[in-house]
C-alpha cells in the first residue's frame, strides 16, 4: 500500500509571471504584475509564438527550476530521471527533478532547486533515509513525521559546469550558471542546474525513490509508493547517456524496460532560447546523442 507523507492546502503556493527579455549574450528576467496562485498560473500555461529564437521580448507563466542531477555509484556515473503522469498533456515521461518557482525566491532560484531533490528524490539506507546538504546549506526533511532521517550521516550536493550564456534576475546573474529555455507550449520559462550528489561512505543498501504530489480533493498529497519507486539512474558514458537505464533497490541495479518510452521537454532540441516540443521519443533522443542501436541493448539487456 501507497504511504502517505504529508498533506498540505496548494493555496500556500503564490508565484508571480515573469517579462523576459533574450538576445545571443544572455537572457534576463523580471516578475510582472500581481502574484499568481497555482490554479491560475496553470491557467496562464498555454501556448505561444515567438519569430526569432535568439533575441525577443516576451511575457510568460512563471518560472520553472530542474536538476540535472548526477549520482556516482560504484565507480560508475548516472544522471537521476523521475516518472511523471502529467494528466493535463495527457501522457507520462521520465523527466528531471523539477518544480515551480515561488513568488519569494524568484531571485534565488538554487533554492527552489535543491529543495525539489529533497522532496522528490528520497534515499533510503540499511539505517535509515538520508537528508542532505548543499555547501553550508542543509536540505530540508520534508517528510520529517512520517519518515526516520538519519543524524549522523547525510549526502551532499555540489555545482557542475555551468552553461555558457548568463542567466540575470533583474541586474544579478544567477549562481552556478543554469541552462535557460522558454518552452512555448507552456509560456514558461525553465532553469536547469547541474548539480553532482555525494553519497556518504556509511551508506548500505541503498535504494532510490521518487515521490511527487497529486491533487485530491483540493489538497496536495504526497506518497511513498515502494513498489513503483519511479526513479531510474540513466548511465553515463565518459560523460555521455550510454543507453541504460535502471532502478536502484537494496544496493542493485535493476535494468528497466525502454519499450514506448518518452523523456520530457528538457531532453528535447534546443533552438537558441526556445524548446518547442511537449516531449521527445527515448529511441529518438538515443540516436541524437550518438548512441547506436546495438549499443542499446548491449546494455538495456531484455528491455
Amino acid at each position: 500500500m501507497p504511504r502517505t507523507l504529508i498533506r498540505k492546502d496548494p493555496s500556500n503556493f503564490k508565484t508571480l509571471p515573469l517579462f523576459v527579455e533574450a538576445s545571443p549574450d544572455g537572457l534576463s528576467y523580471q516578475s510582472l504584475g500581481q502574484p499568481l496562485n497555482f490554479q491560475q498560473m496553470l491557467e496562464r500555461r498555454r501556448p505561444i509564438e515567438v519569430a526569432d529564437s535568439s533575441r525577443f521580448s516576451v511575457e510568460l507563466a512563471n518560472l520553472g527550476v530542474s536538476v540535472r542531477l548526477t549520482l556516482r555509484l560504484q565507480g560508475r556515473d548516472y544522471w537521476l530521471l523521475v516518472r511523471q503522469r502529467r494528466p493535463d498533456r495527457g501522457d507520462t515521461v521520465l523527466k528531471l527533478i523539477s518544480g515551480y518557482v515561488p513568488a519569494h525566491e524568484l531571485n534565488l532560484p538554487l533554492l527552489t532547486a535543491i529543495q525539489e531533490v529533497a522532496e522528490e528524490c528520497l534515499l533510503e539506507s540499511a539505517d535509515g533515509w538520508l537528508s542532505g546538504r548543499f555547501a553550508d546549506t542543509w536540505l530540508p526533511t520534508p517528510y520529517e513525521g512520517a519518515l526516520r532521517y538519519r543524524e549522523a550521516s547525510h549526502f551532499r550536493l555540489s555545482p557542475l559546469s555551468g552553461a555558457a550564456r548568463p542567466v540575470q534576475c533583474g541586474n544579478l546573474t544567477l549562481l552556478e550558471r543554469p541552462r535557460a529555455y522558454v518552452h512555448l507550449p507552456t509560456a514558461s520559462l525553465q532553469l536547469v542546474y547541474d548539480l553532482s550528489l555525494e553519497l556518504p561512505r556509511d551508506a548500505r543498501q541503498l535504494s532510490l525513490f521518487h515521490v511527487d504530489e497529486c491533487l485530491e480533493d483540493g489538497r496536495l498529497v504526497a506518497r511513498l509508493e515502494r513498489r513503483r519507486p519511479d526513479i531510474y539512474l540513466l548511465a553515463l558514458q565518459h560523460g555521455v547517456p550510454s543507453g541504460g537505464l535502471f532502478t536502484l533497490r537494496k544496493g542493485e541495479l535493476l535494468p528497466a524496460s525502454t519499450r514506448g518510452l518518452w523523456l520530457s521537454e528538457s531532453f528535447a532540441e534546443q533552438d537558441g532560447w526556445l524548446v518547442r516540443d511537449e516531449r521527445v521519443r527515448w529511441k529518438d533522443w538515443l540516436r541524437r546523442c550518438g548512441v547506436q542501436p546495438q549499443q542499446r541493448r548491449a546494455l538495456v539487456g531484455a528491455s
